[in-house]
């Protein structure tokens, strides 16, 4: 297959890249600037997105676009960096939707990242793909505006991948949250109430790959295992895992003072279910949190 990635060099995209270089696949990865030292595999190539509104031909038959780019939400929501996460996100879109207006041959599928934020949060609610979005805070409008800017993208089969937490044991979210635990500090956040929906980085990977694959898959498809936990449970598999105490609790009211409004990520939860994947019977290989830790506790060692 031929496969046009946005967003390839960033940690879920460098991962499918990978995949599907050891599959065998051919990958043309969109940036907004050129690699120095560039991959001399036949098999992978590099294009920015100048070049392309000059040459959009060269995507030509190409099988599948899948678009991860956008400004991360981990960081502080001043002024300023809200309207950087927005534009980013939006602008790449409207990017891929004039690029995929202007092939002749366009690509059977385009795989649009998007963020389970779009639910809003609950402590008591179950979300899965038919639940109605709720524009609550600032990731869940960040959310909606950018599956309302993909809906530009016409004449495919489009899939809205809805990212939860992503664990990895070198980049991502994961290696950061472990280092109080690895410390002797470990413990809960706020009440440790909240639910944390998560997925295993090779199994966000193989269900990308999943959607392109299966012809019968379109709209939102949540990227999440289907056994989320709390904010303690996390914490305590955390501990267990990698023989660590989990007793030291963060207070919410220390959260909000350190990363401001991104608080609400930390202290409110979502519990989703992954069940469109399911249902067209997509197989986890780390389902439980146990088995996705102790994966990366593995990699971790032979590293």
């Amino acid at each position: 297959m031929k496969i046009a990635i946005c967003g390839g060099t960033g940690f879920v995209g460098g991962a499918l890249v990978d995949y599907w270089l050891q599959a065998g696949h051919h990958v043309k990865v969109i940036t907004r600037k050129l690699p120095d030292l560039q991959n001399p595999s036949q098999n992978l190539t590099y294009i920015s997105w100048e070049q392309l509104e000059e040459t959009p031909q060269e995507l030509e038959g190409f099988d599948a676009l899948v678009n991860l780019a956008g400004e991360t939400l981990n960081q502080r929501w001043t002024t300023k960096a809200k309207l950087e996460i927005v534009e980013s996100r939006v602008t790449t879109v409207a990017r891929v939707a004039r690029l995929v207006a202007a092939l002749k041959q366009k690509p059977e599928v385009v795989v649009q990242a998007s963020a389970m934020a779009i639910y809003g949060t609950s402590s008591d609610e179950t979300f899965d793909e038919s639940s109605p979005q709720k524009s609550v805070n600032f990731p869940s409008r960040v959310s909606e505006q950018w599956e309302i800017a993909a809906d530009a993208i016409q004449g495919v089969r489009l899939v809205k991948i809805r990212v939860s937490l992503v664990l990895g044991h070198k980049k991502g979210a994961f290696p950061l949250m472990k280092i109080p635990y690895m410390l002797g500090f470990g413990g809960k956040i706020g009440s440790g109430k909240q639910w944390t929906s998560w997925i295993h980085i090779m199994d966000i990977v193989r269900l990308i790959d999943f959607t392109i694959h299966n012809k019968e898959i379109s709209g939102p498809v949540n990227a999440s295992s289907p056994h989320p936990v709390t904010n303690d449970e996390f914490g305590r598999t955390v501990g267990k895992v990698y023989h660590r105490p989990h007793w030291f609790p963060v207070p919410g009211f220390l959260i909000k003072a350190v990363v401001g409004e991104l608080s609400v990520v930390l202290l409110e939860g979502q519990r989703v279910i992954p069940q469109k994947s399911l249902d067209h019977g997509f197989q986890f290989t780390f389902p439980t949190l146990t088995q996705a830790l102790e994966d990366l506790k593995h990699r971790g060692l032979s590293d």
